[in-house]
């Protein structure tokens, strides 16, 4: 059975390491060289559920105080209305 993108119906994709932003309520985490599968064409980019369940697991230790990030940034923060 061919794969295609559920959101512009190309069939051909590529292995790739991205940038994973991983959020709950106002809380981020950031990872870094997260395995994907991403179209050729538009870009969109799909992830196993093990992988996903792996970056939240962590998440959850490090927000519970179990685990120490490698690393942290500072991130400013603005609202739309604020912007002139």
């Amino acid at each position: 059975m061919m794969k295609i993108c559920n959101f512009c119906g190309n069939g051909n994709f590529r292995n790739k390491k991205v940038q994973y932003i991983y959020r709950s309520g106002s809380q981020f985490m950031i990872v870094n060289e997260v395995p994907c599968e991403e179209c050729e064409y538009c870009g969109e980019q799909y992830f196993r559920s093990d992988v996903l369940k792996k970056i939240e697991k962590e998440f959850i230790k490090l927000f519970t105080a179990k685990k120490k990030p490698k690393k942290q940034v500072k991130v400013p923060v603005e609202e739309f209305a604020e912007l002139k």
